[in-house]
């Protein structure tokens, strides 16, 4: 016995010994040399790593910030201390992560990034992380991706994954909804005065319909007040006062009883105090009411936001999948047209997207279509990560500063109906 207990003690003290510090660990990796630059423009940050225990650093390669040169924000990281702390500690999980704990499965991870400039999140902002082709991909701001070129370097204080790209901070829900070619939810945000709300209010989350459903409900919203406008736009929005935004993940395991074919459902209070109903069907497609999230999770950077296909009805909070919908769960069903219905009845379509011309012009753009978070594809966009993550910073500054934006405004929407 004491022969294995000396061997143990040995092996033990081995490992110990071949385990460096941080300094020591980033040193001995030349591809991480940009890193450690920018991390000596911040002291009081690599100090602070240096002595954190239980964190995986995603830690980006020379490649990687070489993305930046001549970029606004490659010149902004040299100017302002303020915006390298939070784009590296974004780049902090809170947590050890190996590779070997990544799975199919969609995690959104807390990282260290707190600093109410840039995030409005409880716990720390979060990344999407998820196995890819036997890859693991993290997800940030603008469905950007970075992919994990070497897993699983141990240093004192936790792991280390490096990565291909720079995660992009996370901005504000009206330019991550311009970039996103959500222009209607933003026009008509912008015509119910109710922009600075969703953009500063913590922990929300918000069912965004796209501009087809806008279109579908052209003649309902046509000749609606802004009072009755933000009703409508209120029942699209959770606060986070139950236990902060609910990611996907979250949405499918709150639904999940075990049982198969079989639709489970899960009740939500939007802002005004109406009921949302969250049905995961058995194929794994998530219905709000009678909505259809057809793009999950784009990170903001006081929440997430999830993509539907149709606007949502405060007056119509009993609407559910058709049976189509749900006959159409079925593996050998080759009808796999389960998309949300119109939830307004008598609702024409209109021609133009109603709202559009309300809102600004984005300044970098994403293809939700073909974006793969959560769903294995890859996302895309007008330029590098390094770009994206420019032009969404001004967006994520715009996190703090008020944080009961949403709160003052459900009070006043209590009582407002659509008269349909």
């Amino acid at each position: 016995m004491l022969k294995h207990i000396t061997l143990a003690a040995l092996a033990s003290t081995a490992l110990a010994q071949t385990t460096q510090d941080l300094n020591a660990t980033l040193s001995g990796i030349p591809e991480l040399s940009n890193l450690t630059t920018y991390l000596g423009l911040v002291p009081e940050v690599l100090s602070s790593l240096s002595g954190a225990n239980n964190i995986t650093i995603l830690a980006p390669s020379n490649d990687a910030f070489n993305q930046l040169m001549n970029t606004s924000l490659g010149t902004a990281l040299t100017q302002d201390p303020g915006l390298i702390q939070a784009v590296l500690t974004y780049h902090v999980l809170n947590g050890t992560y190996n590779s070997s704990q990544i799975t199919e499965d969609s995690q959104f991870v807390p990282t260290l990034l707190t600093d109410p400039a840039y995030a409005n999140v409880t716990g720390g902002q979060r990344v999407e992380v998820e196995e890819e082709d036997d890859n693991v991909v993290f997800y940030s701001g603008l469905l950007q991706n970075a992919t994990v070129t070497r897993a699983d370097v141990n240093f004192t204080g936790g792991i280390i994954h490096i990565v291909d790209s720079l995660l992009t901070l996370p901005a504000n829900v009206s330019s991550t909804a311009l970039a996103a070619n959500l222009t209607a939810l933003v026009g008509a945000l912008t015509n119910a005065s109710l922009v600075d709300a969703v953009d500063t209010t913590p922990d929300v989350t918000i069912f965004a319909p796209s501009n087809d459903a806008f279109a579908a409900v052209g003649s309902v919203l046509a000749n609606a007040s802004a009072a009755e406008l933000a009703a409508v736009l209120g029942y699209h929005v959770v606060n986070g006062t139950a236990g902060g935004a609910l990611y996907s993940a979250d949405l499918v395991a709150a639904n999940r009883n075990g049982s198969s074919n079989q639709t489970s459902t899960v009740q939500l209070t939007a802002l005004g105090g109406g009921e949302l109903t969250i049905r995961v069907l058995d194929d794994g497609d998530v219905f709000v009411n009678g909505a259809k999230v057809v793009v999950p999770d784009l990170l903001v950077a006081n929440g997430v936001l999830h993509v539907i296909d149709s606007v949502l009805n405060p007056s119509n909070s009993t609407a559910a999948p058709s049976d189509d919908d749900e006959n159409n769960n079925d593996d050998n069903n080759d009808d796999d047209d389960d998309d949300g219905d119109v939830q307004f009845t008598g609702a024409t379509s209109a021609t133009d997207v109603p709202f559009t011309s309300d809102a600004p012009t984005p300044t970098t753009t994403i293809d939700v279509a073909a974006t793969g978070a959560g769903s294995g594809g890859a996302a895309t966009g007008t330029g590098t990560g390094a770009e994206a993550s420019a032009s969404a910073t001004g967006g994520a500054a715009a996190a703090g500063g008020v944080s009961g934006g949403l709160m003052g405004v459900a009070v006043g929407l209590g009582g407002v109906v659509l008269a349909l």
